[in-house]
């Protein structure tokens, strides 16, 4: 069963949150999630750091001089775990351990739109990435050990020149926690903001996206450009002699601006454009494709004798808005649209009596993307009795 969503952050409920604190001001929430057990240890971030299909990146400030390093990062390349002052960042850990994934889940308060990816941060006594300003929101939960988190609302958001990393030259705290496991930070884009490990620790981050609006529309406009049909040419029949040859004429305006206007994107446009870069994977992201996939028949056969469940892989995201359904990158026709396609989007899952009604069409979307391993299938079995009548 999927990890149900969080109703409340410590005391307080989320309808509240997001009513009074989110995209508003900084909240700290002491023992935020009861029964929390680390999703990752440090050996599982070193063995992921190692890996060509993981994003991760090293942070060392030894001897004054802060130095940036990006994986895959073997064991070997990593400092020693005795040594002070550095960090292993791992990003999208949700997509690799499924204990990690299942966290992730309960911050499904908010749309999937924004969420993001849960990012583990490894650090020695002293480590951090130095004071910066994130342009998301972001849940900062403990993990293991202690971190000293300072924020400053600051104006001020200079760059020191010359670092790999993105450190404010004039960072002024204003307030300040110790977190402790459990205990976790909320932070609006904007708030400058300090974590230095008191000791060896990890902290998670649960970063949501806030696309800028120049990456959502380019896409579209390169998109426009190739279904743009404006027939024919320019013509200016009965155009009267000019005296200033170098002035665009009045009428070519009009009439380039009459063909443009015809191009104004509608409301169906902006969805699908929404929905197609919002469920786009990552870059590194690789699907494992089934080794011995079942041919459509025999999958349409078993669907409709109900000893099918299907589930989303992790790396794959869905959307859906009205009769639109994207899965990663791919919005399907609002034609193709069906009612389970959003019980698939809401619970990353199907089960047995939403598919064994389901039209050929719906199934043979959900084979195709079997296939390409965006959906893990669970054949279940059949009880004696059921097989008696069989």
């Amino acid at each position: 069963m999927a990890p149900t969503a969080l109703t409340h952050l410590g005391s307080h409920p989320v309808t509240w949150f997001m009513r009074e604190v989110w995209q508003r001001r900084p909240l700290l929430v002491r023992q935020a999630l009861p029964g929390f057990r680390p999703p990752v240890t440090r050996e599982q971030m070193f063995a992921l750091a190692a890996r060509d299909d993981v994003e991760s990146r090293c942070v060392t400030a030894f001897r004054g001089r802060v130095r940036l390093a990006h994986g895959p990062l073997a064991a070997g390349a990593l400092p020693a775990v005795t040594r002070r002052r550095w960090t292993l960042l791992v990003q999208g850990l949700d997509l690799h351990l499924p204990a990690a994934h299942a966290l992730l889940q309960r911050f499904r308060f908010v749309s999937d739109a924004r969420l993001d990816d849960l990012m583990a941060s490894y650090a020695t006594d002293g480590g951090g990435v130095g004071p910066h300003v994130d342009s998301y929101d972001v849940f900062l939960l403990q993990a293991r050990g202690r971190r000293r988190w300072r924020i400053s609302r600051q104006r001020d958001l200079a760059l020191v020149e010359g670092l790999p990393l993105k450190v404010l030259a004039d960072f002024r705290p204003g307030e300040e926690w110790v977190l402790e496991p459990g205990d976790l930070l909320y932070l609006p884009p904007g708030v400058a903001h300090d974590g230095v490990a008191l000791g060896e620790c990890i902290t998670l981050s649960v970063g949501f996206r806030a696309p800028a609006w120049q990456e959502l529309v380019e896409p579209w406009f390169l998109q426009q450009a190739g279904r743009a049909t404006l027939k024919g040419r320019y013509a200016d029949p009965g155009a009267r002699p000019t005296r200033r040859p170098g002035a665009l004429p009045v009428e070519m305006i009009e009439r380039a601006w009459q063909r443009l206007s015809r191009l104004r994107p509608r409301r169906s446009d902006a969805v699908e454009m929404l929905l197609a870069q919002l469920t786009e994977p990552k870059p590194q992201v690789i699907f494992d494709r089934p080794r011995r996939p079942p041919a459509l028949d025999a999958f349409a056969r078993t669907a409709a004798a109900g000893r099918l469940r299907l589930r989303a892989d992790a790396r794959s995201r869905c959307l859906y808005a009205g009769r639109y359904f994207a899965i990663n990158g791919e919005v399907c026709a609002p034609g193709d649209f069906d009612p389970r396609l959003a019980r698939l989007a809401d619970t990353r899952q199907l089960d047995a009596d939403s598919l064994c009604s389901a039209p050929a069409t719906l199934l043979a979307m959900l084979h195709q993307w079997l296939v390409a391993g965006w959906l893990h299938r669970e054949s279940l079995r059949m009880s004696s009795d059921e097989r008696a009548h069989t």
